[in-house]
């Protein structure tokens, strides 16, 4: 079954054939649904805080409507290259390695593949930081009866950020250019610091407002 049918399937067969000992859809996906999950909370929140009560919101809230919309169709997108080049890593370690060019060869597939199994988690990273610094904007003045959904995205943000670093961690392992490896791991490191950063800067405007309630 070809990746782009993933999208369109109900969610009770995408949790089952997440479950199943089938690899695909696997974490990357998962995680990848998540971030459209919270891109979709954060979506209510900001059209449930339009009118003149918000005016003052108005800029803010179109704005985190368009990332909201735009972050929905990358992740749609990443949802399915994370099963194509899970695919292609794995039809790389299929190939032959018999003579001394049939390894070769098959080395630097899995080295390619290897590449681009680990730059799909990190722009779904970059997906969910660009997520959750929309969330924080808009957190303080949102409508309130919603403002715990607008939670629920952040936190949905940051799991599929933690997620997503998780799958970058474990690729690492098959990249051979050592310095690579570090510098993706600085990366990992640097956004997963600003995505829980993020998200209990959220959570804490969040609470304070369910409180105040």
């Amino acid at each position: 079954m070809t990746s782009t049918v993933w999208w369109n399937r109900t969610v009770g067969e995408f949790v089952q054939e997440a479950g199943s000992a089938e690899p695909t859809p696997g974490g990357g996906s998962v995680a990848a649904l998540a971030a459209a999950l919270g891109a979709s909370m954060a979506s209510m929140a900001s059209r449930l805080s339009q009118g003149e009560a918000f005016a003052a919101l108005q800029t803010s809230v179109g704005e985190v409507l368009e990332t909201m919309n735009r972050l929905t169709g990358a992740c749609e997108e990443l949802l399915e290259a994370d099963i194509r080049v899970f695919e292609e890593y794995m039809r790389a370690l299929k190939l032959p390695k018999e003579s001394e060019r049939e390894r070769a060869a098959r080395r630097s597939a899995i080295d390619e593949a290897a590449a681009s199994a680990t730059a799909v988690p990190l722009r779904l990273m970059q997906v969910c930081l660009e997520g959750l610094r929309a969330a924080e904007r808009i957190a303080e003045g949102c409508n309130k009866h919603v403002v715990s959904d607008l939670g629920i995205g952040a936190l949905l943000f940051e799991a599929s950020a933690q997620s997503a670093g998780l799958t970058v961690r474990i690729n690492l392992s098959s990249l051979r250019n050592a310095d690579l490896a570090t510098q993706y791991e600085r990366q990992v490191s640097a956004m997963l610091q600003e995505a829980e950063a993020l998200k209990t800067q959220v959570l804490r405007t969040v609470h304070s407002r369910i409180a105040g309630h």
